[in-house]
């Protein structure tokens, strides 16, 4: 199986800039659009599924809870019912523009705060999975957690994410800070090349972890994104779709 490289993109907001997405583009094969809930706009989002499409990057949801103040990392208590349907309402809008660029969804990542919350908490997953009911397309999240349970349980493909330029502790989450910094770009193709190849990491203490790597996450707002998506993908050689 090939694994594929992704991308959180479409982030920018009216007048403000996040990452570079235009950058990116030759080293990815998927793109998680943001839908309007934590970045990104009517304006972003069209732009850049047009910008996927003219490099022939396929586009997946990255919806996320109502929080455009705090991008989308700050938790909320939020009903399954209610839960669902923000999440429909995004990949909806979505889905419209890749209706008229004539592109298929290719899968939903939830952000941030939402994406950690659906990982220990089986009712959150659940209400992803109830807005993934109505797309029919895979979803990604971190293996051995409740995404890889609920979501598999529930009948949806799962694909394991990889994070190419973040921490992991020693109970396998995600170390996520209000800013990314830079990485070591060799370094992080390293990790990848193991994750990929022996299904393992190791935590920021120094401890084994096994990880299964479908595809690997390289975030476009890193300080040097673009040498760390560059170094992943030539790491990964021929394995990368």
């Amino acid at each position: 199986m090939q694994t594929t490289i992704n991308c959180d993109m479409g982030e920018s907001f009216s007048l403000y800039r996040m990452g570079d997405d235009a950058g990116m583009m030759p080293f990815i094969s998927a793109a998680n659009v943001a839908c309007g809930f934590h970045g990104s706009d009517p304006n972003h989002m069209r732009k850049t599924v047009e910008l996927a499409r003219s490099h022939g990057v396929r586009v997946g949801a990255h919806p996320s809870l109502p929080d455009l103040q705090g991008f989308g990392r700050r938790e909320m208590k939020i009903p399954r019912e209610e839960l669902a349907n923000i999440l429909i309402y995004q990949v909806g809008a979505l889905k419209g523009f890749l209706d008229g660029a004539g592109m298929a969804l290719n899968h939903i990542k939830p952000h941030g705060a939402l994406y950690g919350m659906a990982a220990r908490d089986e009712a959150v997953a659940d209400a992803v999975c109830d807005a993934a009911d109505v797309f029919g397309v895979p979803l990604m999240g971190l293996s051995g957690t409740c995404h890889e349970t609920v979501y598999t349980r529930r009948g949806h493909t799962f694909l394991a994410e990889y994070f190419a330029d973040l921490d992991y502790d020693d109970d396998g989450k995600l170390i996520i800070t209000r800013e990314h910094a830079a990485v070591d770009p060799a370094r992080a193709a390293e990790r990848v090349v193991r994750a990929v190849e022996q299904g393992e990491t190791e935590s920021v203490n120094g401890h084994t972890l096994k990880v299964r790597a479908d595809t690997v996450c390289v975030h476009s707002d890193t300080p040097n994104a673009l040498d760390v998506a560059r170094a992943v993908r030539d790491a990964l050689g021929a394995t990368a779709a």
